[in-house]
């Protein structure tokens, strides 16, 4: 199946001062993707939005217009991977991330819980009943735990090791399998323990049980992952055992 890229050029714009707005950052991966079918994003709306968080914490984000404009249209890419990934696996290439975002508050250049917003969506409109969320994150993704930890409907899972995904995968079956795809464990990034290639692991683990038991839908979405001399082949190796 052919994996779906979901972006758009404003995703170019740098909104904030922190690592994940910096120029560059969404060049380097979009240069090694070019090969792929690219659909345009497009913004999630107030309604969207409040299927997680508060409408303080949506008022708030409100107040930063360039943040906020960004992140809206950041929402509602992972929304559109989400839709798209009935029919092909979709990785949304967006910024800002989104799993620090918890329903009432934010930090670690989040704003809006991408994910969480089209899950939550996804379940609102009766297309899945239960998601599992896998994070690879280098952090865990608080938000996202925050959002569904009273939820029975949709598991998280914060990668602790590659094979880890596997044995939390099994224990369950689910209707989506939504990833949570930040790229800063890598040698040359932050965390500095993965190779390249185990990103195309972890692609082909996840691609495998949506494939086994939950008629392939699968979707990720763009979370950390900071050195721009690897981010782009990184988040290649990823699509391609995604696929």
């Amino acid at each position: 199946m052919s994996v779906k890229i979901v972006f758009h050029p404003r995703f170019y714009e740098v909104y904030a001062m922190d690592p994940a707005a910096e120029s560059g950052r969404m060049e380097a991966i979009v240069s090694e993707l070019t090969d792929y079918d690219f659909v345009e994003a497009e913004m999630a709306n107030e309604e969207d939005v409040l299927l997680v968080h508060t409408l303080a914490h949506y008022e708030y984000v409100k107040s930063m217009q360039k943040v906020y404009e960004i992140a809206m249209l950041a929402a509602g890419g992972a929304i559109k991977a989400a839709k798209i990934s009935f029919n092909n696996p979709a990785f949304a290439a967006i910024r800002p991330p989104g799993h620090h975002a918890s329903p009432d508050n934010c930090w670690g250049f989040c704003y809006f819980n991408n994910v969480a917003i089209a899950v939550r969506k996804l379940m609102r409109d009766r297309l899945i009943q239960k998601a599992v969320i896998v994070d690879f994150d280098l952090h865990f993704g608080d938000g996202t735990f925050n959002t569904f930890k009273k939820d029975d409907n949709v598991a998280y899972h914060h990668m602790k090791d590659v094979e880890g995904i596997d044995e939390f995968l099994y224990r369950e079956d689910y209707d989506i399998i939504a990833v949570s795809a930040g790229f800063d464990r890598h040698k040359q990034d932050w965390g500095g323990m993965l190779e390249t290639e185990d990103y195309t692991e972890i692609g082909k683990i996840i691609k495998e049980y949506a494939e086994s038991r939950c008629d392939g839908r699968r979707f990720a979405v763009l979370e950390g992952g900071y050195n721009h001399n690897v981010l782009g082949k990184n988040v290649r190796a990823f699509i391609e055992g995604f696929k």
